[in-house]
C-alpha cells in the first residue's frame, strides 16, 4: 500500500466522474452572495461486527487528500517532498467499509457489494440494517451518507474477496471492542473521518455486548 512515488499535482479535468467544482450564486436578505461547491456522489458506509470473534472490521487505505493536507500545512511543494519526513503512512486512514452510489442499484445492494469487495464478507441485503442518513462536508458538497450495520461470521468470509477491486488497495483490520473504545477517549488523535467515529460511537452505545 505504501510504496508511493512520483507525487505531482495537476488541474482537475472537466470530465472527472467523481468531483465537479462550480460556483453557487444566490441572494440572501437582499445581499448577493456566492459559494464555491463540489458536486460529488452520495455514499454508503457499513459498520461490520464479526460475532464469531467479537471483532469490529475496519479498512485502511492511503488517502491523497489527507497526505496533501499535511504537506500543504507545512508548505511543502510536490517537487521537494522529503519522503523520510513525510512517509506515505501519514496519509493512511482507518475508516468504515464504504463506497459511492454510482450504480442503478438500491443503496442496500451497493452496501452489500462494498462489504464483499472491501472486506470479503458475503452477506444478504436483508442482513444490512439501515441506521441513519446524514449530510457530509456541508461547506463544500452537502452529499448524503447512509450508515448501515451488519453482523457477520467467519462462515461468511470469501477467501478470494476483500481488499478492494480494480486499482483499489485496501487493508482489512480488526479491533476488539476494548481496543475500539480507546479510539474515542479524550485526547486521542487518529487519522479517521467523522463518519468512522460516529459509526463507532453508535455501536458502543447501541450494540456493543454488555459488560465488554
Amino acid at each position: 500500500m505504501n510504496d508511493i512515488t512520483d507525487i505531482r499535482y495537476g488541474p482537475l479535468p472537466a470530465d472527472s466522474p467523481y468531483v465537479k467544482p462550480f460556483r453557487f450564486h444566490y441572494t440572501q436578505n437582499g445581499k448577493q452572495k456566492s459559494w464555491d461547491l463540489l458536486k460529488v456522489h452520495d455514499s454508503v458506509s457499513i459498520l461490520i461486527f464479526n460475532v464469531t470473534r467479537q471483532k469490529l472490521v475496519f479498512v485502511k487505505q492511503f488517502r491523497p487528500a489527507v497526505y496533501h493536507s499535511i504537506l500543504s500545512r507545512d508548505g511543502v511543494e510536490p517537487g521537494s517532498i522529503d519522503m523520510k519526513k513525510y512517509p506515505p503512512e501519514i496519509g493512511v486512514t482507518m475508516e468504515l467499509c464504504a463506497g459511492i452510489i454510482d450504480k442503478p442499484l438500491s443503496i442496500a445492494e451497493i452496501a452489500r457489494e462494498e462489504v464483499l469487495e472491501e472486506c470479503g464478507y458475503d452477506v444478504a441485503v436483508e442482513r444490512l440494517e439501515e441506521i441513519v442518513s446524514y449530510r457530509c462536508d456541508v461547506g463544500t458538497s452537502g452529499a448524503q451518507l447512509t450508515l448501515f450495520y451488519t453482523e457477520v461470521t467467519d462462515a461468511d468470509k470469501v477467501s478470494t474477496a476483500g481488499g478492494g477491486v480494480g486499482d483499489e488497495i485496501i487493508d482489512v483490520v480488526e479491533y476488539d471492542i476494548d481496543e475500539a473504545r480507546k479510539l474515542t477517549t479524550k485526547g486521542t488523535v487518529i487519522t479517521s473521518p467523522p463518519s468512522f467515529l460516529f459509526g463507532l460511537l453508535w455501536f458502543l452505545t447501541n450494540r456493543a455486548p454488555k459488560g465488554v
